[in-house]
């Protein structure tokens, strides 16, 4: 078993969750990074996990339990888009996008909630959005889910904190990944005139912020939505 602490990443395996497992890793945490199929990225420990099963959910925080020792920080990262105007989302539309970020993140932080309040620490780390508190034309099942993650991270917060358990969410603006880079120019520069900063959030801006919370030195800091959004929803 390992005497570094672990930390998991849901949705570990691209993007701002690959960066932020990365990120861990270099300052000596054991990374464990979930993904659905295939193997992990080099260099990092994987779990199968598909945040939309509880079976899935429970054997592989079992899995890391065993190898690990069980999970210290949890960064709840897994999510989907499936953006449409509203009068044309359907319900499977909506419910999809509910049923990974949302519902997900709250298996993931049940299984794991067991384990941390035998420890009697823990740290569950959410990765919302600006538009959780902004709103967003087109993604009103995307921009629910993540408000909705600062009222369950909140509640954790109230819940397990007797526990040494803290919860809170890291909210990102407009991030530079695969995600974006489909955008076409005219709307990046829209996006960019918007935010205060004037460019994008590069994922290593979030994973730093990610850790921060991780450290010993947030320890006393929970129920907080942090923004790493360049200025852009200030005031929400």
């Amino acid at each position: 078993m390992s005497e570094k602490k672990v930390v998991l990443v849901t949705g570990g395996n691209r993007g701002i969750g690959l960066s932020i497992a990365r990120d861990f890793k270099s300052r000596g945490y054991q990374v464990v990074v979930s993904h659905r199929s295939g193997n992990a990225p080099e260099g990092l420990d994987g779990v199968i996990m598909d945040v939309t099963d509880t079976k899935s959910v429970d054997a592989a925080i079992n899995e890391i339990d065993e190898k690990f020792g069980g999970v210290d920080i949890l960064v709840a990262n897994a999510g989907i888009t499936k953006d449409g105007l509203v009068m044309r989302m359907s319900d499977e539309d909506f419910l999809a996008v509910v049923e990974t970020n949302l519902t997900g993140a709250f298996r993931v932080a049940r299984a794991c909630t067991r384990g941390m309040m035998k420890k009697r620490s823990g740290r569950m780390i959410f990765v919302g959005s600006v538009v959780g508190l902004l709103g967003s034309a087109g993604q009103v099942n995307y921009s629910a889910t993540k408000s909705g993650l600062i009222g369950m991270a909140r509640s954790l917060a109230r819940e397990l904190g007797s526990r040494g358990i803290t919860a809170n969410v890291v909210a990102p603006g407009f991030v530079d990944t695969d995600m974006t880079a489909v955008l076409d120019e005219k709307r990046k520069a829209e996006i960019i005139s918007a935010v205060p900063l004037q460019r994008f959030c590069t994922p290593e801006e979030i994973a730093g912020v990610v850790a921060f919370l991780a450290s010993e030195e947030a320890s006393y800091i929970t129920g907080a939505v942090i923004p790493v959004d360049g200025g852009l929803g200030m005031g929400h």
